[in-house]
């Protein structure tokens, strides 16, 4: 029997978040999860009137086959995933697993063959671009471990923040959504990090439970050239399979002249994927009130209220800065004060202190009151 928190999240996901209509096309792909996940989805599609389709992935057997796999293997598979993918409407994912650093030990060349290939093609142009779609984590014990909590405590906290009033948050942004619109400088100050760049003509975007669930962030992007100084982020940061700490970026006429972390030529080999992969696509403000710590999860740690993130690669179409790159890796910096604080000032008004937004007509966007 499916738990009551799971249905109503496959129903969210398949009514809010996708927005599943009468005759949709919806493809489910699930990685490491329990089956009763990928039947609640498939019953809520039906549920919506829509035709679903399933994938089950393997992280273990995918590391095999990346090990060795040739590039024509991956344009092969690409273009039958191609295929299936022009004709969804709806996408959905959930991904668990047991060991988030399964992939860490295939080879860099491998990896950058299938991001700048398969992912590229199959979800960055065609998933990203056409279809309605929603990416999950799945709670798991290796999940509660990372984030240094029980199992239980870990899935009380997960179904808290999936499960979200996301109807109340998409109108409390409405308001940061109109002032980045309008906005065209920004600087970010803190500890290690003192950045200035534009934002003006980009347009910002609410994200709001309709792509990534757990949700909660505004982005936009910097004017591909205006990005200048330095910013230090304090959150760590799992890219295929590595996790990375301590990353300090250096900035000139918006590219990264400098990089270092905890393996900086690692880190270097990821900015030299492509000629984008050193230019910013992203900026984005965290605003989801449950998520207050890193989790060690992309999808949760961009969102952790009081946060930003500033994100090397490519620029997506509706916040687009003409950068284009295989790379789109969100990187956090936390300013809660407990994280060491910082400031977010726009067009010389500070909008941000501390994690805390201080503009009357942003305070509905404050943990207290959004919960």
């Amino acid at each position: 029997m499916i738990d009551e928190r799971v249905r109503k999240l496959c129903r969210n996901v398949v009514n809010y978040s996708c927005r599943v209509k009468p005759g949709d096309r919806v493809l489910i792909e699930t990685t490491g999860t329990p089956d009763y996940l990928a039947s609640g989805l498939i019953d809520a599609v039906y549920e919506a009137g829509g035709l679903p389709f399933y994938g089950l992935g393997r992280q273990a057997v995918t590391r095999s086959w990346l090990m060795q796999a040739s590039k024509e293997q991956i344009e092969d598979q690409t273009r039958w995933d191609s295929a299936r993918m022009r004709d969804m409407q709806a996408y959905v994912s959930f991904r668990g697993g047991d060991n988030a650093t399964e992939l860490s030990d295939v080879p860099s060349d491998k990896m950058e063959l299938y991001n700048s290939i398969y992912s590229k093609q199959v979800h960055h142009d065609l998933r990203v671009k056409h279809t309605n779609w929603c990416v999950l984590r799945w709670p798991t014990p290796a999940m509660a471990q990372q984030a240094g909590m029980s199992t239980q405590a870990f899935e009380d906290f997960y179904f808290d923040v999936c499960n979200l009033d996301y109807e109340k948050m998409s109108r409390a942004m409405d308001a940061l959504k109109d002032l980045m619109d309008r906005t065209d400088k920004v600087r970010i100050t803190g500890p290690g990090t003192d950045l200035t760049f534009s934002i003006r003509d980009i347009g910002a975007v609410k994200c709001d439970g309709h792509m990534n669930i757990p949700d909660g962030e505004v982005y936009s992007a910097p004017v591909k050239d205006s990005v200048n100084g330095v910013i230090s982020y304090n959150t760590p940061s799992f890219h295929d399979g590595f996790r990375y700490e301590d990353i300090v970026l250096e900035f000139k006429d918006g590219k990264i002249i400098r990089a270092e972390g905890n393996d900086t030529e690692r880190l270097n080999k990821v900015f030299d994927t492509d000629e984008g992969a050193r230019y910013v696509g992203e900026f984005s403000l965290g605003v989801n009130p449950f998520i207050n710590r890193s989790m060690g999860d992309i999808l949760f740690d961009e969102k952790i209220a009081g946060s930003l993130h500033f994100t090397p690669g490519a620029s997506y179409d509706d916040a687009y800065n003409g950068n284009e790159s295989a790379v789109h890796w969100d990187l956090v910096l936390v300013q809660t004060e407990d994280q060491g604080g910082g400031e977010i000032w726009f067009d010389d008004q500070l909008i941000r202190k501390n994690g805390i937004f201080v503009l009357d007509e942003l305070k509905g966007l404050n943990p207290e009151n959004l919960k």
